[in-house]
């Protein structure tokens, strides 16, 4: 990274999109990518997204932590590239479990309130939601200009 402005940019471009591609590791060395919606703590260091149990992203971050999340920006000339290491939450089983408080805290911080909570709660479980927590071990990229 070139110097503190730089990187501050690039924290900002994943921190203000909500778009990004998350890229893990299939069993032959290939990468899977999937265009997620996250939430970015900043304070944290961490990316978090609403992954469903027996996806290809989830059994590929089971069996290697390693992943990649890429953001452009909206004309595509400006990026940033996380390397991180993967957490996954255990999967949601009760509507008031720690896995399915967090997915509440995730949607609040991308979506906002939700019209019924009963119902979200319920279908986190329904769904075998969890949470992936992408630690940020490297950041990188094209900041934008200006």
């Amino acid at each position: 990274m070139a110097d503190e402005r730089t990187r501050q940019a690039l924290t900002d471009l994943v921190a203000n999109r909500r778009l990004g591609v998350l890229a893990t590791l299939k069993r032959d060395g290939r990468p899977q990518l999937s265009t997620v919606v996250h939430f970015f703590d900043r304070d944290a260091g961490v990316i978090r997204i609403s992954v469903t149990d027996g996806r290809a992203k989830t059994a590929n971050l089971r069996r290697d932590p390693r992943a990649s999340f890429h953001v452009s920006s909206e004309d595509g000339w400006a990026y940033a590239v996380v390397e991180a290491r993967a957490e996954l939450t255990p999967v949601a089983e009760r509507p008031d479990d720690p896995t399915v408080e967090e997915l509440v805290g995730l949607y609040r911080a991308v979506q906002g309130e939700h019209p019924d909570w009963d119902d979200f709660r319920r279908a986190m479980v329904a769904e075998r939601r969890l949470v992936l927590r992408l630690h940020v071990e490297r950041l990188y990229g094209m900041p934008p200009r200006g």
